[in-house]
């Protein structure tokens, strides 16, 4: 008989095997000082990121479009032929993980579980899209680094 794991259930072992290699077998832990500040400024990052990220929420209701022909000032006409369906992934992204960090806002203020849980979703969804849109170094540099500094302040949230 196959054993099957619901989502939610798969979450919960990732997050206890993070905690593990990034807390507890970690080749060096924060000073008490360094997460406690870390804990302190988290909500005011999260709300830059959500102020940061309207823009791409509003280009994924249709507001790029009105921008496209200063497309090749950022560099979206550089001749890679699915360029654009990657934009229209990383936006589609971007957006999820707004509403994931502006969803957390609250629970960063009062340090509950829940809160936290919104930002570590928005870092999962952070690294599905590296590892969409094929960028190794995003997934091993951005992923390692915002899950060890989560899972370092993780106590902290009840």
């Amino acid at each position: 008989m196959a054993k099957s794991t619901d989502f939610g259930g798969s979450l919960s072992k990732l997050e206890v095997t993070l905690e593990e290699y990034l807390v507890k077998k970690a080749p060096f832990q924060l000073p008490e000082n360094v997460r406690e500040i870390i804990v302190k400024f988290a909500p005011y990052l999260s709300i830059l990121g959500v102020v940061m990220g309207i823009p791409g929420v509003i280009a994924l209701l249709g507001a790029g479009t009105i921008l496209a022909p200063l497309g090749f000032v950022g560099g979206m006409m550089t001749g890679r032929p699915f360029l654009g369906a990657g934009y229209l992934v990383s936006i589609i992204f971007l957006g999820v993980m707004v509403v994931l960090e502006a969803l957390a806002i609250p629970g960063l203020f009062s340090r509950s579980k829940k809160g936290w849980n919104f930002i570590y979703w928005s870092a999962l969804v952070g690294v599905v899209q590296n590892v969409v849109t094929f960028n190794i170094g995003g997934v091993v540099i951005g992923g390692l680094i915002s899950m060890y500094f989560l899972f370092q302040v993780k106590e902290y949230y009840k």
